[in-house]
């Protein structure tokens, strides 16, 4: 019996209802260790290079990892990838919550999902055994409803389901997988890919949890990391407000989006902060399986919109793209936004950008009622953004080209309309200015994914300005201490975006793409939470067994970059993706910021310079054969060698 796995890959045919489980070697798991990893293995041998993303030739996988359902926190959560139909590119997002370890529990460790069922249907996982059953009667239900009326069916309130909305059924290309109703794999239109196979939800229950090593260690790991909570300065303020105090931060340090990226200060900040859900809609904080953090809000309201609590609460990247880039200042209409995402299955990230692009062409007058069939609005129109989200889930009127989201609705308008479509690759910006804090300039540039927050931790906290730090020996700064293991031993300016500035995103994107591939979520680990690098290192061994080093976990997350890259490439991508909108080399207006811009020629050199740092050629952007082989991905060549930029 394995530690911390099942040994077994569940693969699903909709087209023709078979199944079939794989049972992979101890070296493929080794090597793959799940999410991100295994996600790209099968995406990267099953998906046609002309595959339509709403095609049944896409495949969709869900991957947690051999951590997930360990009872330390940050381990619950688990990866949704296919084909973007958003981006064309290879797509991918995590949820956290409880599904990702009920399907371990259930009896696997990834689902493999191909082709597209003739009728609406659900996958139904239960302690080794799968069945494809009928969701002709949850066609057109919210995600919470979907899940009650699973429960209900099957007689058990311990069931864990993860659907879709009505957006993802009518293939909304930014809807999203939602788990639970509340905790969602959010970015690049997973959900559209779900509904284009008729898979309304995959619900799991399982018995068997998972064996581990060294349970003792993982146990007294759990207690201990508990104890730090209040200690750590970010991770308590997490657990006091989640993610919503960072709002108020951004706004003060000039970084926060406002009126689509036109300026970084929100002068109706005030009115849709941490402090204000407080006192208006806050109720009670939720949590994922097993975590002490506890970061999710929850809201409700009876007036003036009535908002379930079921649906959990805005976070930050919420918050954001229902206040700040909409001009909008009612905390109230920012929450009901929340609530129709989540329950619809729409991205919050990529509807609040869309619908900010829309009121700024409309402010400009490139879109007109003419375009949008009667309807217009304008920044600060809080009505009409939520007349808007209910839109786009329904496809309706001027909803059906805002749901193709702001690059392609661009391309359909013309009239110089793209120009303010915040997005790369045809992923809206998440709710960061990378003109206050420029390594979200190659982020947003350089992520597989398109434009992506999460590639690594912040500027700001390795900044010499915020820090305090000064030289190694400081030990003022704990994040610069966190951040010696993986040889950055100096601070960067929040405000640089040369040579330092992209060897510290190399680096920390290596890290991060290692949480993807291991399922840890960010909020728990180094360089700015609780758990050090060698504390990680110390779980993956106890946990699994091997005798494994943190340097094979972070080539682990570096063979992820590389099959993204190379998926990109097979599916048709070049370094003309990787690319900044203008605005962003043009001055940001008001605020702590004012003036700043990303200097295009750091930008332009930057981005070279990350192509050969990470062993891809400087001009095409294609892994070289030797990284290949070094990452034992040699297997790839022949899909990239006919590729020419």
């Amino acid at each position: 019996m394995p530690y911390g796995y099942n040994g077994k890959i569940l693969h699903v045919n909709l087209s023709n209802g078979e199944m079939r489980v794989e049972e992979p070697s101890v070296s493929w798991y080794r090597t793959y260790l799940g999410g991100r990893n295994v996600a790209l293995y099968y995406a990267l041998r099953e998906i046609p290079a002309d595959a339509d993303p709403l095609g049944p030739e896409n495949v969709m996988i869900f991957a947690p990892s051999v951590l997930t359902g360990a009872a330390v926190p940050g381990l619950s959560r688990f990866n949704v990838a296919a084909k973007s139909p958003l981006t064309n590119a290879y797509g991918e997002a995590q949820a956290g919550g409880w599904w990702g370890p009920e399907l371990k529990w259930s009896g696997y460790d990834a689902v493999v999902i191909y082709g597209k069922s003739s009728r609406p249907v659900y996958l139904w996982i239960h302690d080794g055994d799968a069945e494809i059953r009928d969701a002709s009667h949850l066609w057109g239900t919210l995600t919470a409803e979907s899940t009650l009326k699973i429960r209900e069916e099957h007689g058990d309130s311990r069931i864990r389901v993860t659907a879709i909305g009505p957006a993802g059924e009518n293939l909304v290309r930014f809807a999203c997988v939602v788990d639970q109703g509340r905790h969602s794999a959010g970015r690049c239109g997973l959900g559209a890919v779900m509904g284009s196979k008729n898979l309304k939800a995959i619900a799991c229950r399982g018995t068997q949890r998972q064996n581990v090593a060294d349970p003792e260690y993982l146990k007294a790991f759990a207690k201990r990391f508990a104890a730090e909570v209040p200690q750590n300065a970010d991770t308590n303020q997490l657990h006091q407000f989640g993610t919503s105090n960072y709002f108020a931060n951004a706004n003060a340090g000039g970084a926060l989006p406002t009126r689509n990226w036109t300026q970084a200060v929100f002068e109706g900040a005030d009115n849709c902060d941490h402090r204000t859900i407080d006192a208006k809609l806050e109720t009670d904080h939720d949590r994922c399986f097993a975590c002490t953090v506890r970061c999710k809000r929850v809201v409700q309201a009876e007036e003036p919109y009535k908002i379930d609590p079921a649906y959990g609460g805005p976070e930050f990247e919420t918050m954001t793209a229902f206040s700040a880039i909409a001009g909008c200042d009612s905390v109230y209409a920012m929450c009901k936004a929340h609530e129709l995402c989540n329950a619809n299955g729409l991205d919050t990230i990529s509807t609040g950008a869309t619908i900010a692009w829309a009121m700024e062409c409309f402010e400009r007058g490139l879109i007109t009622a003419a375009d949008s069939g009667g309807f217009t609005t304008k920044f600060g129109d809080h009505e009409g953004m939520l007349k808007l989200v209910e839109m786009i889930a329904k496809r309706e009127d001027f909803g059906d080209l805002l749901a193709e989201g702001s690059a392609r609705a661009a391309q359909k308008i013309g009239r110089g309309t793209a120009q303010y479509s915040m997005s790369v690759k045809g992923q809206e910006f998440a709710m960061h200015e990378p003109r206050s804090k420029m390594g979200l300039a190659y982020h947003f540039a350089l992520s597989p994914t398109g434009a992506d927050h999460l590639q690594g931790e912040h500027d700001g906290a390795f900044d010499p300005d915020l820090t305090g730090y000064t030289h190694e020996a400081d030990a003022s700064s704990f994040f610069m201490q966190q951040l010696f293991p993986l040889g950055v031993l100096e601070p960067v300016p929040s405000l640089s975006a040369a040579e330092d500035k992209v060897r510290l995103f190399f680096y920390l994107q290596h890290h991060f793409g290692f949480l993807d591939v291991l399922c840890i979520c960010l909020f728990t680990t180094a360089p700015v939470r609780i758990t050090t690098f060698d504390e990680i290192t110390k779980i993956v061994q106890s946990v699994t067994g091997w005798n494994i080093s943190f340097w094979e976990i972070m080539k682990a997350g570096e063979r992820g970059v590389t099959m993204a890259r190379c998926f990109n490439i097979k599916h048709g991508l070049t370094p003309k993706d990787d690319y900044l909108p203008d605005r962003l080399f043009q001055p940001v207006q008001g605020g702590p910021q004012a003036g700043s811009a990303i200097p295009r020629e750091d930008f332009e050199r930057g981005k070279k310079l990350y192509y050969e740092m990470n062993g891809w050629d400087s001009a095409t952007g294609i892994p070289t054969e030797g990284k290949l082989i070094e990452l034992n991905l040699d297997g790839l060549m022949g899909d990239l060698m006919h590729r020419q930029v």
